[in-house]
């Protein structure tokens, strides 16, 4: 049996690799420190589980329109408006099975067989699979250190083609915690609109910002640039509500209307019951966002002093979402009980094995001289973590 060779070039999660083999340390008893989860520690709050469960006893476990219920629309729609200064309506809303299917959807509907999609290296896992599942073509942009690896006009122009289709954007950034400014994504607009081309915006971690920093959609920059953008967000990670699965996506009516037939004839409709519990994430009470946001801010705050402490590494500082990228390429070339570290991908290996500490290396995101440390987790792990972390350089040969 031949299968699909398209399908077969698809890479798995390192992430969700790195997470299956730490969860097999810890049923085997391990104490395993867990620095490579995207996920907040924190469970959903408690009005979103009794507005769920509240639905349920109502009734409303059936089929739903396939592109989400109306009034969850209607609130992502209030929600554009008062956060972000954007203006949909319900028809120009996608409720997906997680951002992640915005996305694959996004993508499905945009691309023709050969077009090119520019990534800002480094990126989130899934983009480059996603593209090449839909017949695309990524195009790994690299920008400088110095500038957090953020994509510009300039770098853009290095990168653009006669076959380039559209440009994704990530801020606050997965995994490097950049947040791109006004004037940064106006530049990043300007030069969409001069050679014509689809924007995705993957605002996941909107929510989660530190400091002074603010959000801003680039769909708010222009008109032009809201005629060409595709925004997406979801209540993962804003509200603890991973495992909920709810994603949504605002753009073009007849961008979305695509999306939307696409979405009717693969998964069809997203869990009716998460639908109910999104409703409330969006209208109801906003202290947990607060509260957790704070949490985070000090936890980053923790592996940033602990990072300064251990001789060899440097991090880009995070001003979003809640991963450190940690430069580990100092290390290379230097060896753990006879086994030498050539990667990033050797340095988690090791880590994992024989101190118990599960990181991702950068591989996985296209800069292979940084492990990314999540720090969704409590403070005592992470201190047990960054320890842990110390020792194994300390050892070092």
């Amino acid at each position: 049996m031949k299968y699909s060779e398209r399908i077969s070039r698809i890479s798995p999660s390192v992430t969700l690799a790195i997470t299956a083999k730490a969860g097999k340390l810890k049923d085997e008893g391990k104490d395993v420190v867990g620095f490579g989860a995207g996920e907040p520690d924190f469970n959903t709050p408690d009005n979103i589980i009794d507005k769920a469960c509240e639905a349920m006893k109502e009734g409303k476990t059936k089929y739903t329109a396939a592109s989400g219920i109306m009034p969850l629309k209607k609130a992502i729609c209030a929600k554009l408006k008062k956060d972000n200064g954007l203006d949909y309506e319900p028809s120009q809303i996608i409720v997906s099975t997680g951002a992640k299917q915005c996305l694959a959807n996004a993508f499905e509907a945009l691309l023709n067989p050969g077009d090119e999609v520019i990534l800002q290296v480094p990126y989130w896992v899934s983009y480059p699979e996603l593209i090449k599942i839909s017949g695309g073509v990524p195009v790994f942009a690299e920008g400088t250190r110095e500038d957090s690896y953020k994509l510009t006009p300039e770098i853009l122009r290095k990168y653009t083609t006669d076959k380039t289709k559209a440009i994704v954007l990530n801020s606050p950034n997965n995994p490097t915690g950049t947040v791109y400014s006004y004037d940064e994504l106006k530049g990043i607009a300007d030069f969409a609109k001069e050679h014509d081309l689809f924007i995705i915006s993957d605002e996941m971690y909107e929510k989660l910002i530190y400091g002074g920093n603010k959000h801003v959609s680039i769909a708010a920059i222009s008109d032009d640039a809201y005629a060409r953008t595709l925004t997406v967000n979801g209540v993962s990670k804003a509200y603890a509500m991973t495992g909920w699965r709810i994603g949504y996506a605002a753009g073009p009516a007849d961008f979305i209307k695509l999306m939307a037939n696409l979405q009717s004839h693969t998964t069809s409709n997203p869990s009716s019951i998460s639908q109910y519990g999104a409703l409330e994430a969006i209208e109801g009470d906003q202290t947990f966002v607060d509260n957790m946001k704070n949490v985070f801010e000090k936890r980053r705050d923790m592996v940033l002093s602990a990072v300064e402490e251990i001789p060899g590494l440097s991090v880009i500082k995070p001003e979003g979402a809640f991963y450190v990228m940690v430069d580990v390429s100092s290390l290379f070339g230097k060896s753990y009980k006879g086994r030498k570290i050539e990667n990033a991908m050797d340095f988690s290996d090791l880590l994992l094995g024989e101190k118990l500490i599960a990181v991702v290396p950068g591989e996985a995101f296209g800069v292979p001289d940084f492990i990314r440390i999540s720090y969704a987790t409590g403070e005592e792990r992470i201190k047990t973590g960054m320890e842990r972390i110390a020792e194994f350089i300390k050892e070092l040969e």
